[in-house]
């Protein structure tokens, strides 16, 4: 496949009479960064890490039994939630688990930006049994796009008894396709699906964020809690920052009262993003997010979209040029504003653990202030964290504007990454999807101490944060 692009790259300039280096060069850089970021994947060895509810032995009955059911609703469990859980759950003693017996399903993307915000390198890996040493992705320029995967939707029991491959395609005419992938579940990453919808509509005046909006949902769903009022902007900045499941709820209602949802999504597949979607949640209530999709390469380009820059971002494989003016500026500040609030940092980066000789420390990433108590510990919401994050602040070299998302089996993180001035110089985009979530946990992973917002993944997403970090201020 490379010598194929680059022999078709090579004959096209010839053919034009263009300048071969500069565009084999630019080729060259896409091909690194994917190379880069397909080894740091696999030296995690993801593979090696427990899996706390391992798959039963199951009989073709037992499996058609359990697809028949349908998928179970995934909400991230709020911070109290998680503070209360049996320790014994969230540490690992002998019967605790067994050996995660296939490598994991991950949806990486990379976007390595300019000083102007364009796109400068591009890189796309997925790993899965399929693919246990990793694929790169080709990725169309300047589409940003591909058409070489078939994109299967998540299933958990699938992943578990029939060797990670899926069986309802996300898109269609992909069946082709020469590289087949179950999508993770994104879990509350597709909240940013959710903040552009509103912020869409807001630009298009049929949303007011300083307005008041009553939740009053029917039926009243647990997950979702109960009647509220709050400013359309209080409930988007809790959605956002604190991953607040009630305030999710309602702004996706909010988008249902509109009948706004299929242009929601709809908008997204005109501008060349087509593996994003939410569907299948409930008018009366916003609740149940099962049927949302979200692949790494797409929501990378949400998020290049969210940060702006000049000129035309991509172009669409239908030649739709694809501008900053998607959103207004007022609606992309506030969106990275918001981003940059995210209170919880724990994935690929580990800020609120500051110190702790585990989880190790990530990509290193500044704690917003807004979060961080007089003593110097951090508390977002409920989430409560023990430890002094001011050495990490000073020692900080990037900010983070991001969002995060747990479920069972989904651990994800996504976000834009901006060097401080005096430090080592990056500016790019982040994507990680993957389905080791809160049911697997590290070897040597030691017990949360009690009352503490708990580590909810395996640190190699932290030490898979700071590898690619290390990456892009060395390019």
């Amino acid at each position: 496949m490379k010598l194929k692009r680059f022999t078709v790259l090579c004959t096209a300039l010839t053919l034009t009479g263009a300048t071969v280096a500069p565009a084999v060069a630019a080729e060259d850089s896409h091909l690194k960064l994917a190379e880069r970021l397909r080894e740091a994947i696999v030296a995690q060895n993801f593979k090696d890490v427990i899996d706390l509810t391992p798959p039963e032995p199951t009989t073709t009955a037992t499996t058609a039994t359990a697809r028949s059911a349908g998928q179970k609703e995934k909400y991230d469990q709020s911070p109290a939630e998680l503070m209360n859980r049996p320790q014994a759950r969230m540490s690992l003693s002998a019967a605790a688990g067994k050996p995660l017996h296939q490598t994991p399903n991950m949806d990486a993307a990379i976007i390595q930006l300019d000083d102007y915000g364009q796109p400068k390198s591009v890189a796309n890996v997925l790993l899965s049994p399929q693919y246990p040493n990793g694929v790169v992705v080709p990725v169309k320029r300047p589409a940003l796009s591909t058409d070489q995967v078939r994109y299967r939707w998540w299933d958990d029991t699938e992943w578990d008894v029939n060797g990670g491959k899926g069986t309802r395609d996300v898109l269609a005419g992909r069946e082709n396709a020469p590289i087949d992938f179950s999508s993770p579940y994104p879990a509350s990453v597709l909240k940013l699906m959710v903040g552009f919808g509103v912020l869409r509509l807001a630009d298009q005046g049929k949303v007011d964020l300083d307005a008041d909006y009553a939740y009053n949902p029917n039926p009243v769903r647990e997950a979702c809690g109960g009647p509220s009022v709050k400013k359309i902007r209080q409930h988007f900045d809790e959605m956002i920052t604190k991953s607040q499941n009630e305030s999710t709820c309602a702004l996706i209602k909010m988008i249902h009262d509109l009948n706004a949802w299929d242009q929601v999504n709809q908008t997204f597949v005109d501008l060349g993003m087509p593996t994003l979607m939410v569907t299948g949640t409930i008018p009366g209530n916003g609740g149940r997010w099962i049927g949302s999709n979200m692949s790494g390469l797409d929501t990378a380009k949400l998020l290049l979209l969210i940060n702006g820059g000049g000129n035309v971002l991509w172009t669409t494989d239908k030649g739709k040029p694809v501008t900053r003016n998607e959103l207004s500026y007022s609606s992309r500040k506030f969106f990275q504003e918001t981003l940059l609030g995210q209170g919880h940092n724990e994935m690929l980066s580990t800020p609120n653990w500051c110190g702790r000789d585990y989880p190790v420390q990530g990509l290193p990433q500044q704690v917003p202030s807004r979060w961080i108590q007089p003593d110097g510990t951090v508390k977002v919401g409920d989430a409560i964290y023990d430890r002094d994050v001011r050495p990490c602040n000073e020692a900080a070299e990037v900010t983070f504007a991001h969002k995060t998302g747990w479920v069972d089996t989904t651990g994800s993180d996504a976000g834009i990454v901006k060097s401080f001035r005096g430090k080592d110089k990056r500016n790019y985009i982040v994507v990680v999807f993957c389905n080791l979530g809160t049911d697997y946990v590290d070897a040597d992973r030691p017990a949360d101490p009690p009352g503490v917002f708990p580590v909810l993944y395996t640190q190699k997403y932290a030490k898979l944060g700071k590898a690619i970090d290390n990456i892009m201020k060395n390019l």
